[in-house]
């Protein structure tokens, strides 16, 4: 059943990367936006 926790877990981490990626950039927008 090994193939069953890759088959959650890969979707799972680049899902969670994905949403890190776009909070990161967002993050660094507003930070931008603050020091204008």
């Amino acid at each position: 059943m090994w193939y069953l926790a890759w088959l959650l877990g890969l979707p799972l981490a680049a899902g969670f990367a994905v949403l890190n990626a776009m909070w990161l950039e967002m993050k660094e927008d507003q930070d931008i936006i603050a020091g204008e």
